[in-house]
C-alpha cells in the first residue's frame, strides 16, 4: 500500500500523491476532484495536472474519498477494487423513489408487526454473495446518459443485476423507525438498494437516511482530512 498524503513531508502532486479526503455532505465526488484540481493547477502552475477519485460517494454521503494526483491516477482502478465499510442508518416504515433522502417519501407502512428478532434475522440474510439491482437514481451510463437523468423524467428503466459480496452486516442499534448498521461490502454495492431491500424483506419499507464511508481498501476515516483544511494547506504552501 502506498501511504496516503502525509503533512510531514514535502508533497509532489505531479509525481503523484494519494489524499484521503473526508467528503463533505452535499458535495459530489466530482465536486471534490474539481476543487482540488483547480487549486493544484493554481499552486503548481501546471494546467495539465491530473486529479481523480477512486470510488464514488453520493452527495448525501460523507467519509472516505480517495483522491489521486499526477502519475498516481494510474492506481485508481486498483484502489477501487478494495472492500468498502460504511456506517449507515436505515429508516423503516417508508420508501422513496431514490431509496434515500434525495426524493420525497412515496409510501408509508406501519411498524407494529416488526420485532427486533425480525430485524436481526433479515440482516443475516444479506451476508455473502448475491445479485443486486442498482437504483434507477444512479450515475450508471445508459445510452450515453446517466440513469438518474431518465429517472427524473419519469422514464422507466431496467438495469442489469450485479454480483456483490457482503462480509459484514451488523446491527449496532435499533431505535425504530431507525436501524443503525455497519456494512462491509465489495466494490459497486449500493447501500441505498440494501436499505430498500431490507424493507422489502421485512414486508415493510425502508430508505437510506444516513451514510458515512469509514474505510475503503486500506484507507480509513482515521487517515482522512477535511477538504477545506487541505485547501487551506495548499494556500499557505
Amino acid at each position: 500500500m502506498i501511504e496516503s498524503y502525509n503533512f510531514n513531508k514535502t508533497p509532489n502532486f505531479e509525481a503523484g500523491e494519494i489524499i484521503v479526503i473526508d467528503k463533505p455532505l452535499t458535495w459530489s465526488s466530482f465536486d471534490v476532484v474539481n476543487k482540488i484540481r483547480y487549486k493544484l493547477r493554481e499552486v503548481t502552475g501546471n494546467q495539465k495536472i491530473k486529479v481523480g477519485h477512486a470510488g464514488t460517494l453520493d452527495p448525501l454521503a460523507t467519509g472516505v474519498l480517495i483522491i489521486c494526483t499526477g502519475k498516481y491516477t494510474k492506481l485508481i482502478e486498483s484502489l477501487q477494487e478494495g472492500e468498502k465499510t460504511y456506517e449507515a442508518t436505515f429508516r423503516l416504515g417508508a420508501t422513496t423513489p431514490s431509496y434515500d433522502m434525495e426524493t420525497e417519501i412515496d409510501k408509508e407502512f406501519s411498524l407494529e408487526n416488526i420485532s427486533k428478532e425480525d430485524i436481526y434475522k433479515v440482516a443475516k440474510s444479506f451476508l455473502g454473495i448475491s445479485l443486486q439491482t442498482p437504483p434507477i437514481y444512479s450515475a450508471i451510463q445508459i445510452k450515453g446518459k446517466r440513469a438518474y437523468e431518465f429517472a427524473r423524467k419519469g422514464k422507466k428503466l431496467k438495469l442489469e443485476q450485479r454480483e456483490i459480496n457482503i462480509s459484514k452486516y451488523e446491527i449496532n442499534k435499533i431505535n425504530l423507525p431507525d436501524v443503525n448498521l455497519t456494512i462491509a461490502c465489495s466494490k459497486g454495492t449500493y447501500i441505498r438498494t440494501l436499505a430498500n431491500d431490507f424493507g422489502k424483506r421485512l414486508d415493510n419499507g425502508a430508505f437510506l437516511y444516513y451514510l458515512r464511508r469509514i474505510k475503503s481498501g486500506n484507507y480509513s476515516i482515521n487517515n482522512a482530512i477535511n477538504l477545506e483544511y487541505f485547501i487551506d494547506f495548499l494556500n499557505k504552501n
